[in-house]
């Protein structure tokens, strides 16, 4: 290589290296001003606060997601006197107080408002679904990591969390703040099952008919994903405490953190290397954040998702056996075609439930996608109109009524990370019919005693069978699968249960490092 083109290389790092030195002093200066300046808004000037910083998008959302998020905050409001939650939010087009009334609709938490610090964000859509209609792993990823820029930006708290999902963030808060990264994982962004699926060229959601039918399209896809596991998990690897919410979800995360890939070590080499040595010289010569000893772990810890068991345990369990409830986020996951094409099958097989039986779909729109998946759903479920009904953004108090009633909960969903919305199903008394995959069959519909709690199916039509099973048996039988599963739910999954296994997580002792 020419000495001048070797000059000009290094003239270029050397000035990136400065502008980057730069703005992580101007980025240190600007944390304490914004701490004072958060500090003094909440009244809480007379002790030191320490500032716990939630990354959640969608945190107006109503979902599972976001009950887990406000438990910890609402649970942390009420232990922890010297920490102001910071939850990084993307609902722009509502205020703070908005979203705590909401919470405390869709969820019945209260938040006090004064421990409780709200940094929007203006670059949400680089997450969102249709921002990356193709290579939607690496697309939200990146968008993720000028998320968290923008974030880092506005706000650095003393800890940082992850509670959506979006593990590549880790990369540029360690960039930017070194300072403890955690995590609370609702799923793996990819999995080995998800490679499997591709390998086998089935068909799902996220991998198309396009690319299943042809051999070479899924052999590009397997390299795609081979490469995005890599780098997974090194970013997990960057945090200093995992959280998971079903055994499941860490069979999987624990498989990611030991994952190893000889070939693409080598490949990477040279650059994490020199990346590493770089990043380190320039926070030293900025001297910008504390430093703490990081550790990657070995394993993640198992904290089950909470649910108001204790109000939908109120619930009577004697109710009529004919309507059908399923109740989640209008999200192409969550199967909800599954579900009208099961009540087809339902009618067709067995019509003397024809009269009497009907299915209410309950669940959240977060946007237009999702609005336009409803219309779409219910252009499928045209001739199931009288037997067939949408509920779109119910509260709370509107969602425990339908609960009270309900016989029979369905869950479509293939790997379900966990299934909060099952938990509930069981807490109120509505028998679950599930998928047999993830939490729901792992962790949740599980057999006590070696007596069912609810059923398990696979596709539409063992679905209606299942359902066809339970409409068929005695009230006393179902009488007793009701009595099981929420014995079951309120042991393992209250609120009360969260927060002890929160407490106990390891979290808090990154709060003092």
């Amino acid at each position: 290589m020419p000495i001048s083109a070797l000059y000009l290389i290094l003239s270029s790092l050397t000035l990136q290296l400065l502008l980057f030195h730069l703005f992580l002093q101007k980025l240190r200066r600007a944390s304490v001003l914004q701490r004072v300046a958060v500090q003094l808004k909440s009244g809480n000037n007379a002790r030191k606060k320490k500032f716990i910083g939630f990354f959640h998008p969608f945190c107006n959302a109503g979902g599972g997601g976001e009950r887990v998020l406000w438990t910890a905050v609402a649970f942390m409001q009420r232990t922890e006197p010297d920490v102001i939650s910071v939850v990084y939010s993307g609902d722009t087009d509502a205020t703070k107080e908005q979203i705590i009334a909401k919470v405390k609709a869709r969820f019945n938490i209260s938040l006090a408002p004064d421990s409780l610090h709200f940094v929007f964000l203006e670059s949400r859509r680089f997450v969102e679904d249709r921002s990356w209609p193709r290579f939607t792993l690496v697309g939200q990823s990146m968008g993720s990591m000028y998320l968290a820029w923008e974030a880092m930006s506005k706000f650095v708290p003393d800890v940082y969390i992850d509670t959506m999902g979006y593990a590549f963030t880790f990369h540029v808060v360690a960039w930017l703040t070194r300072i403890p990264i955690g995590a609370y994982v609702h799923y793996p962004t990819i999995s080995t099952d998800m490679l499997a699926r591709v390998e086998a060229r089935r068909t799902t959601y996220a991998n198309s008919d396009t690319i299943s039918s042809s051999s070479i399209l899924s052999r590009a896809k397997l390299l795609y994903y081979r490469l995005f596991m890599y780098h997974y998990a090194l970013t997990l690897r960057r945090s200093s405490f995992l959280i998971v919410n079903s055994s499941w979800t860490k069979n999987h995360i624990d498989a990611i953190l030991a994952h190893a890939d000889p070939v693409l070590d080598l490949i990477h080499f040279p650059l994490i290397s020199i990346g590493g040595v770089a990043l380190s010289l320039c926070h030293a010569l900025a001297h910008s954040f504390p430093r703490y000893t990081h550790v990657t772990p070995k394993r993640a810890t198992i904290v089950y998702p909470p649910c108001d068991t204790h109000a939908l345990s109120q619930l009577p369990l004697d109710r009529p056996p004919s309507l059908l409830l399923s109740l989640a986020q209008f999200r192409p996951e969550k199967d909800h075609a599954a579900q009208i094409r099961m009540m087809a099958a339902l009618l067709k097989r067995h019509p003397e439930h024809r009269e009497a039986v009907r299915l209410l779909l309950v669940g959240g729109v977060r946007n237009d996608e999702d609005s336009a998946r409803v219309g779409e759903l219910k252009a499928l479920a045209n001739s199931l109109q009288d037997h067939l009904e949408f509920v779109v953004n119910a509260p709370y108090p509107r969602i425990l009524e339908l609960l009270g009633q309900a016989s029979i909960g369905l869950n479509t969903m293939v790997d379900e990370h966990f299934g909060i919305n099952v938990v509930e199903f069981m807490a109120a008394g509505v028998i679950p019919v599930v998928h047999a995959s993830g939490g729901p069959l792992h962790d949740i519909v599980v057999p006590i005693n070696g007596q069912r709690t609810g059923f398990h199916a696979n596709d539409p039509e063992s679905f209606a069978q299942s359902i066809h099973d339970v409409l068929a048996m005695s009230e006393e039988d179902r009488l007793a699968i009701r009595t099981r599963a929420r014995q079951w739910a309120t042991m393992t999954f209250s609120e009360d249960a969260f927060e002890r296994g929160w407490k106990q997580s390891g979290w808090s002792r990154w709060v003092s490092s």
